[in-house]
């Protein structure tokens, strides 16, 4: 990937992680899956404290979105506000409340499938992955 990309997607990772940190959503984590998967180059996922806190949160990065002059090609669960999903193409976000996340657990999918190791402890940086 060149450096134009990269750069570029450090960018909606950043505006994205600001506008969910904003909004108070817990446990962001950011996923590094480019040497995994072609679906996407990275993952953040988030959890808000209830459905409509979730769905706030999709609400609020769209709105970030539109401020960087880009949306989501993609968008699933904002009726419902268990699990949103907005797809940005080469990132991917899944905000969650908390008895979702922990029942999908995709933290633990990728480190089971992938081979990733994924820390739980907010704050430890382990390869693959960012909480932020």
């Amino acid at each position: 990937m060149n450096d134009e990309i990269e750069n570029y997607l450090q960018g909606i990772r950043q505006w994205i992680i600001e506008a969910l940190d904003d909004a108070k959503a817990e446990n962001i984590l950011e996923l590094d899956i480019r040497p995994f998967t072609q679906i996407a180059d990275w993952m953040v996922v988030a959890s808000g404290t209830s459905t409509r806190h979730v769905m706030a949160l999709a609400e609020r990065v769209r709105e970030a979105g539109v401020k960087h002059s880009l949306k989501p090609i993609g968008a699933e669960g904002e009726s419902e506000g268990e699990w949103v999903l907005l797809d940005f193409g080469d990132l991917i976000v899944h905000l969650m409340v908390p008895a979702t996340r922990e029942f999908y657990d995709l933290e633990g999918l990728w480190n089971e499938r992938l081979g990733l190791q994924l820390s739980r402890a907010r704050g430890q940086q382990v390869e693959g992955s960012t909480e932020v």
